[in-house]
């Protein structure tokens, strides 16, 4: 009923220059017009709509079908787009191939077909020492009614160890089953189901099943499993975990390995070294291997280091409430500096308090991706607060920490605000230094900074805001939304006056 039509050349309409006609929700990876002019020709009848549609355009040189792209989870041989080239596809090693294997670029500008898709099959035999399982169409979610049977065979005489980088069903409903051996009568190692990733799994002999149902409505991400085969008198390859170092790289009976976290992070899951033993008659580690995460507050004493955000690299949870206290020697200030900052804007809030607890003076409430360089406390304690409300969240932050002395003769670098310039690089006592903005952003205060005799500056370094609304003078300039570049916030109102000399327009 509703239709999008993409002609070639600038007649709209013209049925001789009609490429596509599309309805539905099929398209094609691409489409290229043969000269400098495409229209688009949108018809809808009375009732019911639908999202709608993206387009992106992007001009191409002559005689050439544009980037089709590679498929998610495959290879392609060829990068030229011109008349005649031919572009091959194969799927990474367990995924099967849908679509074509080969596309070449015709005369009119078109491929010769959408590239193919890598899919994750539903039932299949793994041989290989190692490998990965994913769920299909893992992490888009898996669909509904399926019931898939993976079977992983190893050498005789060996055994299979399975990790669980990640794991999200639909709970109670859709169930992964774990079976020691190739039948649907073998023993049941393990059943999961749930957004709780599970602790490794090893087999007891060299064959493993694994059966995944899920029901007709809902589903999670899914799951993304590796596993790798070893000998009976070996551990299985542990991994190296992530945000750690590992030392020892021989799983043999007897031997161990240790774990250290990196810089801001602390250990989650078990204890430093692990050995390979023998328990219960199975050769075995002495416990799981060490999980490194950032963690949501602590006390911190040490003269420098690393604040994350939890869940750092990736995205922090929802409803945090994380409290950091840094504590230097007496006589020292911190200095703090931003390498990274990303929290969802008006909502998820860091406020920094120079100080060692809430009561402390405010140095600065940040969200979204406004910070300053860096900040300095004016005793040897600096108090941190980070609360998220319970949607969206982001990237989140690094921050550097150290302990500085306080110069006799001077104060310590303000800094430059983001989006601004600083005029001035004498930080002696009695001296001053001055800012300006980017076109479009304003000062949160005008007043130079003056270095005190108490070693600190008479005011907190200012800020560059892009402001809702306001008289605009000069004979030209830019007008920011607020908030720029990140979103703006909702229920706005904002008015800008242009005032420019008179006579002019």
């Amino acid at each position: 009923y509703d239709t999008l039509t993409i002609g070639d050349g600038g007649e709209v309409g013209d049925p001789k220059t009609v490429l596509q006609v599309l309805t539905g929700s099929f398209v094609p990876d691409l489409i290229v017009s043969m000269s400098n002019q495409m229209w688009l020709h949108l018809q809808t009848d009375e009732s019911v709509g639908s999202i709608g549609f993206k387009v992106n355009y992007k001009e191409i040189e002559k005689e050439s079908c544009g980037d089709p792209g590679t498929p998610l989870y495959g290879i392609r041989e060829g990068d030229g787009f011109s008349n005649r080239d031919v572009l091959r596809f194969e799927c990474q090693f367990g995924f099967e191939l849908i679509g074509e294997k080969s596309i070449i670029c015709q005369e009119n500008n078109q491929w010769s077909a959408n590239i193919p898709i890598c899919i994750f099959p539903c039932l299949s035999n793994f041989t290989a020492p190692m490998g990965t399982v994913l769920s299909p169409d893992y992490p888009e979610g898996y669909g509904n009614n399926l019931n898939c049977i993976w079977t992983i065979i190893s050498d005789p005489g060996s055994r299979i160890h399975l990790s669980f980088n990640d794991f999200d069903l639909e709970s109670q409903f859709d169930f992964l089953a774990v079976k020691d051996g190739d039948s649907p009568d073998s023993p049941i190692i393990g059943t999961f189901t749930g957004a709780e990733v599970p602790s490794h799994l090893t087999s007891n002999g060299h064959i493993l099943r694994l059966e995944f149902q899920a029901d007709h409505s809902m589903s999670g991400r899914g799951f993304n499993i590796t596993y790798n085969t070893f000998g009976h008198n070996e551990c299985p390859d542990p991994g190296v975990p992530i945000n750690a170092r590992r030392f020892g790289d021989n799983f043999q009976l007897g031997s161990s390995i240790s774990v250290i976290c990196e810089e801001g992070f602390i250990k989650t899951q078990g204890t430093e070294t692990i050995t390979c033993m023998l328990m219960d008659g199975k050769v075995m580690w002495s416990g799981p291997i060490p999980k490194c995460g950032a963690p949501c507050g602590g006390h911190f004493s040490s003269p420098s280091g690393v604040i994350l955000s939890p869940g750092w690299p990736g995205y922090y949870k929802d409803s945090l409430n994380c409290e950091w206290v840094i504590e230097a020697e007496p006589g020292h200030s911190i200095k703090i500096t931003f390498e990274r900052f990303q929290t969802e804007l008006n909502y998820d809030v860091l406020e920094v308090h120079d100080g060692p607890n809430l009561l402390s003076p405010l140095l600065g409430s940040y969200n979204g991706t406004q910070v300053p360089q860096f900040l300095f406390s004016s005793s040897n304690f600096i108090y941190l607060l980070f609360t998220t409300d319970n949607s969206r969240s982001n990237n989140g932050f690094k921050i550097h920490y150290e302990s500085v002395t306080v110069n006799t003769y001077s104060c310590l670098d303000p800094g430059i605000p983001v989006h601004g310039r600083r005029y001035g690089h004498d930080f002696s006592i009695g001296s001053t230094v001055s800012f300006s903005c980017d076109p479009g952003y304003r000062l949160s205060h005008e007043e130079p900074l003056l270095c005190e005799k108490n070693h600190w500056w008479s005011h907190p370094l200012p800020t560059c805001d892009a402001l809702c609304g306001g008289d605009v003078r000069g004979p030209s300039g830019t007008i920011l939304s607020p908030g720029y570049p990140d979103l703006y916030p909702n229920s706005l109102n904002c008015t800008w006056t242009v005032d420019v000399t008179h006579g002019k327009g």
